[in-house]
């Protein structure tokens, strides 16, 4: 098995070849490993290997009966070195204070420990910014991750290491996590599937409700059916927690995409609010899904939720999100703290991060708690428009740019916040749907000159099956499976 005859696989043929003998976990993890070697010199999207010990671990798998195999059963995949950690490897979150303690994990995360008992194989971890505080993958501890269809360009963030090698064919399946769009934004940068699920729907421990709620975890991956699978493997409630977070979700919520859905009534915008300029070939890209979706049986109107349109409103939603965003960085700058041993300095962590942490220990208690209510009152808000208006999706862009240049976070002399800044402009789209806790899907829709770009569509909460049902209507029509960027294991 090559590289590149393992990429042309997605996650589910690769586990059928290995259940029905065509394939060996061995031979799947060993062309992983030579894609990843391949690759990774100009990608950097790998920044912890855990090759020998995968062997191993798809040695075992090999033996093991048939009764003792998982849904993907010796599958290679990668974790994103960031919302969760493993057990005896290393967990540096992008920086550069666990980086110089050489910090090892003493933990595996559930979600991790979900992924290893369906019989996935863990290759690797991936790279992502500090914290994953920045929608661009370029940490200064590790240097940054460049996008497989364009070297000088961002797989975006901060999931952006998992979405290059999945990009690239090292794997077929990227975990990544999303707090303002670091599923999504990865995944239109990089050509593929990202969903965030519905929050509750993937148990987020040891981390308890991070970032208020707002923070999903699940993957990016080059299909829907994959995307499914992965919902199918990692949903479920956590076993210590309220057994009544998931009893709201209708049965079969991760359902085979595999069927048509029945016509829907979906809105669709590009508007914008604070300012932020939608590129004009963004504009396009969900222009054309708009009509697509409307040829497929849909009912297609052009609208748009008050988040988006009401200035005073995300305005205010935007300052009670920083008010809060400060603290949970404090928060987590703290937690560096209980890992490693000593205290962080100004030379430990990036200068927004520092000066992140700055802000937060000056965030009141009672702000702080007005900042939590406002936000989930938002939420409310946001979500309303799905009932008060009886739609069931809203089409957006991801992003209102195409993947840009790396480079543009960094701090300047007089403005350490300069990358956070620049970050609200591109997470306009994505983050409204972390407050509101609803789903919401990055599709690889289009190309432009060269470079994917995806469209977003947000459902209600709780209906994530709609979601990918739609996906797999447009994949269909697309093909997006099949397309191959510049840096990827078939042309090296």
């Amino acid at each position: 098995m090559t590289p590149a005859e393992l990429a042309d696989m997605d996650a589910i043929a690769q586990r059928n070849a290995i259940s029905s003998h065509d394939l060996s976990s061995v031979e799947a993890v060993e062309a992983a490993i030579a894609g990843a070697r391949a690759v990774n010199p100009a990608l950097n999207c790998i920044v912890h290997e855990r090759y020998e010990r995968a062997l191993d671990e798809a040695a075992t798998a090999d033996a093991a009966a048939p009764d003792q195999r998982g849904p993907l059963h010796g599958v290679p995949v990668v974790v994103k070195d960031l919302d969760g950690t493993l057990a005896d490897e290393p967990y540096w979150a992008g920086s550069n204070y666990l980086k110089r303690l050489g910090y090892v994990a003493t933990e595996t995360s559930l979600l991790f420990r979900r992924l290893i008992d369906s019989g996935a194989i863990i290759i690797a971890k991936t790279n992502t910014p500090e914290l994953g505080l920045v929608p661009s993958t370029e940490p200064v501890s590790v240097g940054p991750c460049r996008n497989p269809y364009d070297l000088t360009r961002s797989p975006a963030g901060s999931s952006g290491g998992s979405a290059a090698a999945v990009a690239a064919g090292v794997v077929a399946i990227g975990h990544a996590g999303d707090g303002g769009g670091s599923i999504r934004l990865p995944a239109s940068n990089c050509g593929l599937v990202g969903l965030k699920p519905s929050r509750d729907l993937v148990p987020t421990f040891p981390d308890i409700d991070p970032w208020g709620g707002l923070v999903a975890r699940l993957g990016v991956t080059r299909t829907v059916a994959d995307t499914a699978l992965l919902v199918d493997v990692l949903a479920g409630p956590d076993p210590l927690a309220s057994p009544q977070v998931h009893t709201r979700f209708p049965a079969g919520s991760a359902q085979s995409p595999a069927a048509s859905p029945p016509p829907l009534r979906i809105a669709w915008t590009t508007a914008a609010p604070g300012g932020v300029v939608v590129e004009a070939a963004v504009r396009g890209v969900v222009e054309a899904t708009a009509s697509m979706l409307a040829e497929a049986g849909h009912q297609v109107e052009e609208t748009t939720p008050p988040i988006l349109t009401d200035e005073a409103f995300y305005g205010q939603v935007m300052g009670w999100f920083l008010d809060a965003f400060s603290v949970w960085v404090r928060r987590s700058v703290d937690g560096f703290e209980v890992l490693g041993g000593e205290p962080v300095t100004e030379a430990d962590v990036e200068a927004h991060t520092w000066a992140l942490c700055a802000m937060g220990a000056d965030v009141p208690g009672p702000r702080f708690d007005e900042a939590i209510d406002g936000l989930m009152r938002a939420g409310r808000r946001i979500r309303s428009f799905w009932e008060d208006e009886r739609y069931d999706l809203l089409l957006t862009p991801v992003c209102a740019e195409v993947p840009w240049a790396l480079g543009g976070f960094r701090p300047q002399d007089d403005n350490p916040l300069a990358g956070v800044m620049r970050s609200a402009e591109l997470v306009t789209y994505a983050s409204p749907f972390n407050i509101s806790g609803q789903p919401a899907i990055s599709l690889p829709v289009a190309m432009v000159d060269g470079l994917p770009v995806g469209a977003q569509l947000v459902g209600r909460w709780g209906r994530d099956h709609q979601l990918l049902a739609v996906g797999a209507q447009l994949e269909e029509r697309l093909a997006w499976q099949h397309r191959r960027p510049a840096t990827h294991v078939a042309r090296i």
